[in-house]
């Protein structure tokens, strides 16, 4: 295996560039089935039958701490890509770390979320709306569970191997993903729940 030592560790190798590129492709795709979630929610926000609204169930606060949680851990997985890159393995695990406990706040209040809007008669076939409100929510939480496993895969790795061209490439690809969680979040902040409480 030939290493490029003027690319960051993640990029040091074709395979590792292959890779990333890949797993741009693979956004792509997530991009799409965000779309689709979301689509299928602006067209049926308005229907909610007999249940409530966005105005009767959506609350600020959670959602802040929820929105500040996520942010946060956005910025601290780039810290530790950062700290990767100056080969200070002891710096990126605590950041990698971090970002996942954050990651788990996260998850905790959205759980917490779910189950105040079942207690309120807002489940997922209480109307149009809420179900796509679930699906959307629901898809997203998925993906930050799915995120937290590999996460700290990753950490239980690059404690065994060190900072590799491999786990640099594995390490650098999960910072992609979590950055797009953030993306899609702000999505849902803004023109879910945001728009849903005016």
């Amino acid at each position: 295996m030939k290493l490029d030592h003027s690319q960051p560790l993640e990029y040091s190798t074709n395979q590792n560039s292959v890779n990333i590129f890949g797993f741009w492709i693979f956004l792509g795709a997530e991009i799409m089935l965000f779309a689709t979630l979301f689509t299928v929610y602006f067209t049926l926000s308005n229907r909610t039958g007999h249940g409530p609204t966005g105005t009767d169930i959506f609350e600020i606060t959670p959602v802040l701490i929820e929105t500040i949680l996520l942010l946060t851990s956005s910025f601290v997985i780039g810290l530790a890509i950062h700290a990767m890159r100056l080969g200070n393995k002891k710096a990126m695990l605590t950041f990698f770390a971090i970002t996942l406990l954050l990651g788990l706040g996260f998850l905790g209040f959205e759980i917490d979320e779910f189950v105040h809007y079942v207690h309120i008669g807002a489940g997922i076939q209480t109307s149009a709306f809420t179900a796509s409100l679930l699906t959307t929510l629901g898809t997203h939480g998925a993906h930050v569970t799915f995120g937290l496993f590999w996460g700290l895969a990753i950490i239980l790795q690059v404690k065994k191997r060190g900072l590799t061209p491999e786990t640099a490439n594995k390490s650098f690809i999960f910072s992609l993903y979590w950055h797009f969680l953030d993306v899609v979040w702000i999505f849902i902040f803004s023109f879910i729940y945001l728009k849903g409480m005016m």
